[in-house]
């Protein structure tokens, strides 16, 4: 069957398949997992892994670095053919205390009027993973042989919404030989009838800048001080300036404090920043750019100032020559009538990690909003994090069919 020609019983046995899909999502997101619930993160990898069992999967529970995260969940399925794995990504954490779930009343609740189901981690990425079982099932269906001749690895980020190193590391170890594809589960909106998808995401490095003056009385002897804060503020403002939209490099001053009270000429301040764009010589050059600010003591205004690296997440660019990935994907999304838009995301995700296990490609899972937001207003202005059930049956059904072509 050629199902590109004639995609209608694929989309009739998803549509059949929705139902107790989205049972599924529901029993996964009735369990809080916020990323420090261990025993939370750790109750949702065994319902996951249970979803997978009838597929063929053997779940591997792999202990964070992190004391206080829960396991990372690896499920494995051997196919007949030799080669690396297609490497699909999703994660068992949220950004939700049990707290502040029980505070804002904030559970399943779906809404059919509005075509949504509200709830923590209903898109990020609790309906992400229920869209990948969605389109193996659908997958094995209509291709078994297919489905059986490749070997899969699902792999399931304990404490993605903190990007902690060493999920890469775990899953990198499991694919020696790099991988196939590497597919990412993350939310994938439709914006006025596109379906968007993500073929590259920036990278990000965080920095401390320090400022260390002399501290005096703020009455009698404010000549004799070095302000700190004075000092650093001139330094934030420099490093404000690297900040250029037109080549998508954005330095965001987050957090600024210093100083105990003010009859006292403060001698410590800091601030924390980060630095995104999507090609890594940028980073470096801003890298660059903000050491240059650094310099020593010199009375009688000029503090010292330090500028500390907290680490950085690599940058995923987007591939500069050959076939993307992404083409699969638009070119299946003709054969089902929709629009598909690959492009670029500004937040990070798993895929800036293991991108260099193999071509890759995110915002596979299915279309929602309000991603981190539990709270609700009267007037809603405030809506909470939500899922759009309708999205499911045919970005399953685009999977598929792209998944048909790229592995053929």
């Amino acid at each position: 069957m050629n199902l590109e020609h004639n995609p209608e019983p694929l989309l009739a046995w998803l549509s059949h398949r929705l139902e107790p899909n989205l049972a599924a999502l529901r029993r996964l997101v009735e369990g809080n997992s916020f990323t420090a619930n261990a025993g939370g993160v750790n109750e949702q990898g065994r319902l996951t892994a249970g979803l997978f069992t009838e597929l063929g999967f053997t779940p591997e529970f792999v202990p964070s670095d992190h004391a206080g995260y829960g396991s990372h969940l690896f499920l494995h399925r051997r196919g007949s053919l030799p080669g690396p794995p297609v490497l699909l990504v999703s994660h068992l954490d949220t950004v939700y205390p049990p707290q502040e779930e029980q505070a804002h009343d904030f559970r399943w609740d779906p809404q059919p009027a509005e075509g949504r189901i509200y709830g923590p981690g209903t898109v990020d990425i609790k309906g992400g993973t229920t869209l990948l079982l969605l389109t193996l099932e659908g997958l094995r269906q209509f291709a078994p042989g297919l489905f059986a001749a490749h070997s899969w690895l699902i792999a399931l980020d304990a404490s993605e919404e903190t990007l902690s190193d060493d999920f890469a590391r775990r899953t990198t170890e499991r694919c020696p030989d790099g991988a196939k594809a590497v597919l990412v589960f993350e939310g994938g909106p439709v914006i006025d009838g596109a379906w968007q998808i993500v073929d590259s995401r920036k990278g990000r490095e965080r920095f401390r800048l320090s400022a260390r003056g002399r501290a005096a009385h703020a009455g009698s002897a404010h000549a004799d001080g070095i302000n700190a804060i004075v000092s650093l503020a001139e330094a934030v403002r420099e490093a404000a300036r690297l900040t250029d939209h037109e080549a998508a490099l954005t330095l965001n001053i987050g957090c600024i404090h210093g100083g105990t009270v003010v009859n006292r000429v403060p001698h410590e301040a800091e601030a924390e920043l980060e630095v995104r764009a999507y090609r890594p010589d940028q980073l470096d050059q801003a890298a660059a750019a903000l050491r240059a600010l650094e310099r020593e003591l010199q009375p009688p205004h000029q503090a010292e100032i330090r500028v500390t690296s907290l680490g950085r997440s690599p940058a995923w660019p987007r591939p500069a020559t050959g076939p993307a990935l992404a083409d699969h994907w638009v070119r299946a999304a003709a054969a089902l009538g929709l629009h598909v838009v690959p492009g670029p995301r500004g937040g990070l995700s798993d895929a800036n990690y293991l991108c260099g296990l193999g071509p890759t490609l995110d915002g596979l899972g299915p279309s929602g909003g309000n991603a981190h937001c539990s709270e609700r207003s009267a007037d809603r202005v405030k809506l909470p994090e939500y899922v759009e059930p309708g999205t499911f049956v045919p970005k399953a059904a685009l999977n598929i069919l792209a998944l048909l072509r790229f592995l053929v």
